[in-house]
């Protein structure tokens, strides 16, 4: 059980890691980077998910962590594939420049 001495620092790192997140989305132009930066966000979100789950010894917390897992792990394999064609057609990856998905 998570005692009330440590949950104060996992939600500490995980605003920071949304954070860190969110500010990669906001910087970087790269889709991979993108990518990555919301996932370091959905993981803050599943570490305080977690930390309140422990703190309040109730697993709903493990199980909400896992369904954005799923998500994330659906949203990778989407965000992948349309990159993954984008790139076979000779375009570049760049956010700015993909505003439309037609040729």
């Amino acid at each position: 059980m998570i005692t009330t001495d440590i949950f104060p620092y996992l939600l500490g790192l995980s605003a920071f890691m949304f954070s860190l997140g969110a500010a990669g989305v906001l910087i970087r132009r790269n889709p991979i980077v993108v990518f990555m930066c919301i996932e370091l966000m959905l993981n803050a979100g599943n570490v305080a998910l977690v930390a309140y789950g422990r703190f309040l010894n109730s697993e709903e917390g493990q199980v909400f962590a896992f369904m954005v897992i799923v998500v994330a792990a659906a949203e990778v394999v989407v965000g992948l594939a349309i990159m993954t064609t984008i790139f076979r057609l000779g375009r570049k990856l760049d956010v700015d420049d993909l505003n439309e998905l037609n040729e």
